[in-house]
């Protein structure tokens, strides 16, 4: 996958700044982002890279006196995870049941019985650091055993991973990655559990027969916002969808979208200025 590395450069610089033009450019495909001395440096696929609407967010950057420059050149091929390959990362406990670790750490002796998930993050997003991942995850404990999941843009595929641990019957996984889509499926492997891993966009479910109990889906806003009825399409009755990947400023627009696709929120989770909501199909 090939990305470009944008160098945004503010004038004069401060966290709060950098911080919030981090938020504007993960609207425009950003998916992760490094500081730097004088503002900060974003990635995004090229293929998913929105210029025009870049430059419209900035626009209305919302600090005063502050000016904003970026310049765009194409990233070199990298691990992007490679100082967590190197150094791993301390064990992650969701609600004292579910512990999220490496091949390096093992899991908290002091729990009883928790559900243990171990993670090889080789070229993937998705290890449980991030609070929208940990959000999913509660959101996951909170639901009863699905018949048949379907987690969009796995990452890792912690998520389906996850939902397997805690009964449910089938996964279905897909990623525009192919980096992700094979790590999916080592880690199902490591986990012992099965997961059907696919290479492609939403598209790629009018290939998938059936319908299913629990649909997920953490990614930006944007992609959530255009993927979200064909997600519906493939919700059976009763079932639910828990979307995550975006801030707490944008949920009242994933729930008007979802809202006028005939779904109900369910609950609301919040973290450190993340979002997920759980909507059901009535």
């Amino acid at each position: 996958m090939k990305y470009y590395e944008v160098k945004f450069r503010l004038s004069p610089c401060s966290d709060d700044a950098a911080d919030v033009l981090a938020a504007l450019a993960a609207e425009a495909g950003f998916e992760t982002f490094e500081p730097m001395a004088e503002g900060v440096t974003g990635y995004v696929q090229q293929t998913l890279f929105d210029r025009p609407q870049l430059d419209l967010l900035l626009q209305s950057f919302p600090f005063e006196g502050v000016s904003v420059s970026y310049t765009v050149s194409e990233a070199e091929d990298r691990d992007w995870n490679e100082q967590w390959e190197r150094e791993g990362f301390e064990p992650i406990v969701v609600a004292d049941r579910l512990v999220i670790h490496d091949g390096r750490h093992m899991a908290h002796q002091d729990l009883s019985n928790p559900i243990e998930v171990e993670i090889d993050a080789h070229l993937a997003f998705g290890t449980g650091t991030h609070e929208t991942t940990r959000m999913v995850c509660m959101a996951l404990l909170e639901t009863a055993p699905a018949r048949r999941v379907l987690d969009c843009g796995c990452g890792t595929g912690i998520l389906g991973i996850v939902a397997m641990k805690l009964g449910a019957g089938e996964c279905v996984a897909y990623d525009i990655d192919e980096w992700s889509v094979d790590n999916t499926r080592h880690n199902a492997v490591i986990n012992q559990v099965e997961v059907t891993a696919m290479h492609g966009d939403s598209s790629i479910l009018n290939k998938v027969e059936g319908t299913f109990s629990l649909v997920m889906a953490n990614i930006n806003r944007n992609i959530l916002l255009a993927d979200m009825p064909v997600f519906v399409s493939k919700m059976e009755t009763g079932a639910r969808l828990i979307v995550s990947g975006f801030y707490e400023a944008d949920s009242p627009l994933l729930e008007a979208k979802a809202a006028k696709l005939g779904l109900r929120l369910q609950k609301r989770y919040e973290d450190h200025g993340w979002a997920c909501l759980v909507f059901d199909n009535h």
